[in-house]
């Protein structure tokens, strides 16, 4: 074999070889940086712009693919492979504090999805988005990555977990797929800040109502197991099963790969999970980059050319890269909704700070008012008492010195006397004129003084009444004010109005769209068709088998509708009313929405689950049970819900409905509930012990086919968890199905002429035969008759293969066909 860097050449003998080109051909002596770098650094840069990505390793066991992808490099750090070097890539330009890097590790074993971080967690189911067609886990684990201690740690964990075994060709031959998946969600900066310098402030209040953008990018890194044949191997028993499953699931993905590169019109996608899990990686919208891995022993050409042969083809296949960018509304309504807190508080703060200013400046000037009046009234009755007075004071010295002078002037008793009196009177006459006139004098200084005075009050009362016109002026405008709050308060009150009657537009659009799904359901009874998928006493149906009926899409959307105008919890508040039948309209609505996967999370966070157990628990109504118990159905499907149901005494409330109720179609809703939750390996003793096994055992009383095969179907689900249980070592003793009396009734309907029953109870035997300690009570039960005519004539060949294998494996079952006369190799 000779190795050149585009090129590399296979010889078929001496003189002959076949040439093929690719991308990049790295030889056993590239370094880990350089196999880093060409192959899974173009994509983990994609990952960071906001697309998908995947890497990949395919080829024969033993040639180097868990060296190349899942080296830890802990004793030698140039030895470190993609996952480890992609994750330090990938921390280094992120911001912890924006930014987020989340990780989930699986392995597909046995066709079975498996926790690596739980190992509790081993059967994951795949959820497709009917509108995008991403494929999703929503029940692995994911765990948030801090730094890169953290992430070794973690790909430490999921090594430990993952499943290997000693072959010939390989002494830790993984066998399970691995799988990586690595979720960067960034923040998207610039834009804002170009805008703000564009346009100044008005852009700095449009990127307050700008929500921010987030690009969302996956990093796929996969581990497949080695392709291997058996006869090299030398694989056997178990190991042999194992060798089985990789090589039918790597078959699967060659077949898509040989479509994809041929154009082919169909594409067998789900012939596989591994297929289904990486339908995104080929032919998809992921950036994917392939290393195959051969190794140089002639002995194993064959296994060599086929690996060649499948990265030519999928050289061929090629992917339309998208950019997974979308809208943080969440983070733009918590900021919206806290500004609009604060401006309201802010609101109110302000105007009771400027109703109690208006309040103190008019209680300030009445008080100034009062003040300045009752001193003038003071002032000028001083004044007045004053001038009184004096003017009292003068007019009795003048009366006094008037009398004084009359005594003087009276007469005298000698005429010798009388010349010198009469000049002495004169001469006190003139005295007292002149003293007179000074009097008045001083009295008119006296009154042009009050004058003066007189003045000046006036001139004070004018300034006091200029300012109480002022203040009479402000308490008029504050007035204004304050009718301008009032009728923004008014306006408030009928926005309210307006939308309270809106609100109440939208309840009848709801009882409506109801009354719609009701005659949608008679028209079913009546006329008999079975294509529309309106009835909402369908509910199971309609989730698992969406038609394409005009009807029920024009209801569907008109649900939807509702949904995003009026709200779920206003929806929801509807459940509780006096009124019966609008609380029926309101459960079936509910109902709708909860057969759509999206909303089942938002309905239990908003106490939707809680609602519905309670109408249970409190109404009689047929019709309220059956849809409720149908909408139940549906949430216990995911088993963090089924956990919910369980906490909230669920599984009695179901159990107390299924004994009173006699509607078929009633039963159905509650066998499926029950079914779905005896799927749950952590709930079987409680689920038992609060009569989940009895309720199904006696809604076989009813004889309806589709009632029965739910019934079976949750019998089925119960002992396949057992059987699983007894194996890891958690679970001793009988069956609890056996000790609860179910084993006489799959015994009954282990034939029945309905295939939806008898696939179920066929696949229950089968899981309660694996184990030894139920053998004896099968055996005594007539279920041995049962096993054996199934490892015979059953359809399906796998529950075919598991009944043969359970009856040459029990040492009980092997004695007793023995001891009857049974020839069974």
């Amino acid at each position: 074999m000779i190795l050149e860097v585009k090129r590399l050449k296979l010889r078929k003998n001496n003189w002959d070889s076949d040439t093929y080109e690719f991308d990049e051909v790295l030889t056993e002596f590239a370094s880990q940086k350089r196999v880093y770098e060409v192959v899974a650094k173009p994509v983990v840069e994609s990952v960071m712009d906001g697309y998908n990505g995947t890497v990949m390793a395919y080829g024969q066991t033993g040639t180097g693919k868990t060296y190349t992808l899942g080296r830890l490099g802990e004793e030698d750090t140039a030895a470190r492979g993609i996952m480890v070097r992609a994750m330090e890539d990938i921390l280094a330009d992120v911001s912890l504090e924006t930014d987020s890097v989340s990780v989930s590790y699986l392995q597909l074993y046995m066709e079975t999805i498996q926790d690596l971080l739980d190992s509790t967690n081993d059967n994951i189911s795949i959820v497709e988005d009917p509108k995008s067609g991403d494929v999703s886990l929503p029940g692995a684990s994911l765990v948030e990555i801090r730094n890169q201690q953290s992430f070794v740690e973690l790909l430490r964990i999921g090594e430990a977990h993952r499943f290997a075994a000693n072959t010939k060709l390989n002494t830790e031959s993984s066998r399970s797929h691995a799988i990586l998946m690595v979720h960067v969600k960034r923040s998207v900066k610039g834009r804002d800040s170009i805008l703000s310098s564009e346009n100044g402030n008005n852009s700095h209040m449009a990127k307050g109502l700008k929500p921010p953008i987030v690009r969302k990018g996956k990093l796929v890194v996969v581990d497949l197991a080695g392709s291997e044949r058996i006869d090299k191997s030398g694989s056997e028993g178990h190991t042999l099963e194992e060798a089985k499953s990789i090589n039918l699931s790597l078959s699967a993905l060659g077949k898509c790969i040989n479509a994809l590169a041929e154009n082919s019109a169909h594409i067998p996608i789900r012939d596989s999970k591994l297929t289904r899990l990486l339908r995104d990686s080929f032919g998809g919208t992921a950036r994917t980059s392939l290393v195959i891995t051969i190794g140089p022993s002639p002995r194993h050409r064959g296994e060599t050319a086929s690996t060649i042969m499948f990265g030519q083809r999928a050289m061929k296949v090629e992917n339309m890269l998208k950019l997974k960018e979308e809208f943080d509304y969440k983070s733009l309504s918590r900021r919206l909704d806290i500004q609009l807190e604060k401006l309201i508080a802010e609101h109110e703060k302000q105007q009771k700070a400027f109703e109690n200013e208006i309040e103190r400046v008019a209680t300030e000037a009445k008080h100034q008012i009062l003040e300045s009046e009752r001193n003038h009234a003071v002032e000028l009755e001083k004044e007045r008492l004053n001038y009184q007075k004096e003017y009292m004071e003068s007019i009795k010295k003048l009366e006094e010195k008037w009398m004084m002078n009359q005594q003087k002037h009276a007469g005298g008793e000698n005429a010798a006397g009388l010349k010198d009196e009469s000049s002495n009177w004169i001469s006190n006459g003139e005295d007292s004129r002149v003293a007179n006139m000074e009097e008045l004098s001083e009295m008119k200084k006296k009154l042009q003084k009050e004058t003066l005075l007189r003045k000046a009050a006036e001139e004070e009362v004018n300034k006091l009444k200029s300012q109480l016109a002022e203040l009479k002026k402000s308490e008029a405008s504050a007035k204004s004010d304050i009718s301008k709050l009032q009728k923004m308060l008014e306006d408030e009150a009928c926005q309210k109005e307006k939308l309270e009657g809106e609100i109440t537009v939208l309840q009848s659009q709801l009882l409506q769209i109801s009354f719609e799904a009701d005659e949608t359901a008679r028209r079913i009874d009546n006329g008999g068709s079975e294509n529309v998928p309106g009835s909402l006493d369908s509910l199971l149906s309609q989730a698992r088998q969406p038609q394409t009926n005009d009807l029920g899409n024009g209801e569907k959307s008109s649900i939807a509708k509702l949904f995003e105008q009026v709200g779920l919890q206003r929806i929801l508040s509807l459940l509780e009313v006096e009124d019966v039948d609008v609380r029926i309209h309101a459960v079936k609505v509910v109902a709708n929405l909860a057969a759509e996967e999206t909303n089942q999370k938002k309905i239990v966070e908003a106490g939707g689950l809680k609602s519905l157990l309670m109408l249970l628990r409190s109404s009689e109504d047929e019709t309220i049970h059956r849809v409720a118990a149908g909408a139940i159905a549906n949430l216990a499907m995911n088993e963090t819900n089924q956990e919910l149901i369980m906490s909230q005494g669920g599984i009695r409330l179901l159990s107390m409905t299924a004994g009173g109720a006699e509607d078929p179609q009633t039963l159905r809703m509650v066998a499926g509930a029950i079914a779905n939750l005896c799927g749950n390996d952590k709930l079987q003793m409680k689920l038992r012990g609060e009569g989940g096994i009895k309720a199904l055992l006696g809604m076989v009383r009813c004889r309806h086919p589709d009632v029965l095969a739910q019934v079976a179907r949750g019998i089925a689900n119960f002992a396949k968890c057992e059987s699983r249980a007894s194996t890891q070592g958690t679970k001793n003793g009988r069956s609890l199905l056996i000790e609860d009396g179910v084993l006489p009734w799959m015994v009954q309907n282990a034939n029945n002429e309905a295939s939806p029953i008898r696939r179920h109870i066929e696949l229950a035997l089968c899981h309660l035969a694996q184990h030894e300690v139920n053998a004896k009570d099968m055996i005594s039960g007539g279920a041995l008759w049962e096993l054996v005519r199934i490892s015979r004539d059953c359809s399906r060949e796998d529950i075919r293969t598991l009944a043969h294998r359970t009856l040459t494996s029990s040492p009980t079952f092997q004695a007793e066909m023995r001891r009857l006369g049974i020839d069974y190799q």
